[in-house]
C-alpha cells in the first residue's frame, strides 16, 4: 500500500504529514518555499494525494476528442484518467482500469475505439463505460455493477477539467460563469488541433508553475519578447527611464484595445481570485506588441483564418490561468493551451497544444513550424530555467529568498498551494 492509498489520518500521525506541516509553518510570506517541498519524495506523494487527486485539473480540450470513440489519457500521479467522446457525442471521463483484474484499458496518449477492449482477458466496455462482454463471467454476477469507474469532468467553453475526488470542489461552476464570456468568442469547442508537443522539465511541478507565473526572467525569452511589450507586467513606478517611451506605447495600445473591445462587446477587464478559492484563476485581455495580432516575430497573425466568431485579428491576447496546473493564450487567429502534469518529485510534463479554426487548412492557412515556433523556443528556455532551480533547491546551501515586486502571481500560487494543503491536513 502506498502513502496515497492510505486513509486520512491526523496531521501528527504520520511522519510525512508532520514534515509537511513543519515545512508549511517554516515558509515566510513573500518568500519561496522550503527545499523539502520541492525535493522530498514523501511530501511529493502528499502533493499528489492532496492536490492532484482532490482538485480540478485541466487535462485537454474537446478538440482533442472530436469524434465519437476518440479518447485521450492523462496520468495524475498514480491514476490514469481516460477522457472519451461516447457514441452520443458526450465527453466522459473514466478510470483507465479494467474492472476485472485492473489492467490498463488503453495505452497513454490519444486514439480512437469502437468499444474499449481490455488487452488481458477481453472484457469489453461500451463508450458509455458499461460492461458489454466478459467471457465466462460467473453465474449470478451482475454486469451492470461492473461498468468503468467514472471521473468527474466539466467542460468550460471547450476546455476539459477532471477531478478524482468523490466530492469535487464546488466552485468550478462559479469560475466558469466568469471566464466563459471571455472564452466564448474563440469557440474552442469547434476548433481543431494543429499541433501538440510534450516536453519534460527536470523540476518539481511547483517550480514549473512558479516559472510560468512571472516575467521577471523574460529577458531570457527573445522570441517571446517580439510580441510582449518590454514593460509588460511592470507597474508604472517600476518602469526604468530607458523604457518610458515603450511604456507609453503600451498604454496607448491598451487604450486602443479596450476601446475596440467595448465596441465589439468583448470582455477584457482583469478578474482574478488566485488564492482563496479551490479553483484559483486569473483572466484578462491585453495588447500585444508589433502588429498586435499574435505571438510571432512581427506580431502579425500566424493563421489566415480567424478563430471562432472574432471579427478581426488585432485583438491582442486573452490570458487565462487556473490553479494548479494550466495557462492559456488565446489570440484572434489561434489558441494555445498548456498543462503541467507531475511525473515525479523532480520531473514535470508540460503539454502544449495549438488550436486553430476547424476550417483552417495546414499548408494553406498556416504553417505548423511557424505557428509553434515562439512557444517551442520559449518552453525549451523555461525548461532550462526550471532545471537550474531544481538543482539549486536541492543544494544544502539553499535558503528561500524574497520575491520581487514582479513576482506577485508567484506569491499567489504558493499561497494557494499552502492554503489547499493546510485544508487537507485539517480534514
Amino acid at each position: 500500500m502506498t502513502l496515497i492509498d492510505r486513509p486520512p489520518t491526523p496531521a501528527d500521525a504520520h511522519p510525512a504529514r508532520q514534515r509537511l506541516l513543519d515545512a508549511l509553518d517554516a515558509r515566510r510570506p513573500g518568500h519561496a518555499l522550503p527545499a523539502a517541498l520541492y525535493t522530498d519524495p514523501d511530501l511529493h506523494e502528499l502533493d499528489l494525494r492532496f492536490i492532484w487527486q482532490r482538485q480540478w485539473i485541466f487535462v485537454g480540450s474537446v478538440a482533442e476528442v472530436p469524434e465519437a470513440g476518440d479518447y485521450l489519457t492523462v496520468d495524475l500521479g498514480p491514476s490514469s484518467v481516460l477522457v472519451l467522446r461516447d457514441d452520443d457525442e458526450q465527453v466522459r471521463a473514466f478510470r483507465n482500469v479494467c474492472r476485472h483484474r485492473g489492467a490498463r484499458l488503453v495505452e497513454p496518449g490519444h486514439g480512437s475505439v469502437g468499444n474499449l477492449v481490455c488487452g488481458y482477458h477481453r472484457w469489453t466496455y461500451g463508450t458509455d463505460g458499461a460492461l458489454r462482454h466478459a467471457p465466462q463471467l460467473m453465474p449470478g454476477t451482475d454486469p451492470a455493477c461492473l461498468g468503468l469507474r467514472t471521473v468527474a469532468i466539466r467542460e468550460v467553453a471547450g476546455l476539459l477539467f477532471v477531478c478524482l475526488a468523490p466530492d469535487p470542489p464546488d466552485d468550478l461552476d462559479s469560475v466558469a460563469a466568469v471566464v466563459e464570456p471571455y472564452l466564448a468568442p474563440h469557440r474552442l469547442s469547434t476548433a481543431k488541433v494543429a499541433a501538440q508537443v510534450d516536453l519534460v522539465e527536470d523540476g518539481n511541478w511547483k517550480l514549473t508553475m512558479e516559472n510560468n507565473r512571472e516575467c521577471y526572467h523574460c529577458d531570457g525569452h527573445p522570441e517571446l519578447l517580439c510580441s510582449l511589450f518590454p514593460t509588460w507586467g511592470l507597474a508604472a513606478h517600476q518602469v526604468p527611464e530607458r523604457l518610458r517611451a515603450d511604456h507609453e506605447r503600451y498604454l496607448q495600445a491598451e487604450r486602443d484595445l479596450v476601446a475596440r473591445c467595448e465596441e465589439l462587446g468583448l470582455p477584457h477587464a482583469l478578474v482574478d481570485d488566485l488564492v482563496h478559492r479551490s479553483v484559483g484563476f486569473r483572466v484578462q485581455r491585453e495588447p500585444l506588441d508589433g502588429a498586435g495580432e499574435s505571438f510571432s516575430p512581427d506580431g502579425r497573425a500566424l493563421v489566415r483564418r480567424l478563430l471562432g466568431d472574432l471579427p478581426e485579428f488585432r485583438l491582442g491576447r486573452l490570458g487565462l490561468h487556473t490553479q494548479p496546473n494550466a495557462w492559456f493564450h488565446l489570440q484572434a487567429d489561434h489558441a494555445i493551451t498548456f498543462a503541467a502534469l507531475p511525473l515525479s518529485v523532480d520531473r514535470t510534463l508540460v503539454r502544449t497544444t495549438w488550436l486553430v479554426d476547424a476550417d483552417a487548412e495546414e499548408g494553406v492557412d498556416y504553417d505548423v513550424e511557424e505557428l509553434s515556433a515562439t512557444w517551442r523556443a520559449t518552453n525549451a528556455q523555461d525548461a532550462d530555467f526550471v532545471a537550474l532551480t531544481q538543482a539549486g533547491v536541492a543544494d544544502p546551501g539553499y535558503e528561500p529568498g524574497p520575491y520581487s515586486e514582479a513576482e506577485g502571481q508567484v506569491e499567489a500560487f504558493v499561497s494557494w498551494y499552502e492554503a489547499r494543503m493546510r485544508e487537507e491536513l485539517a480534514r
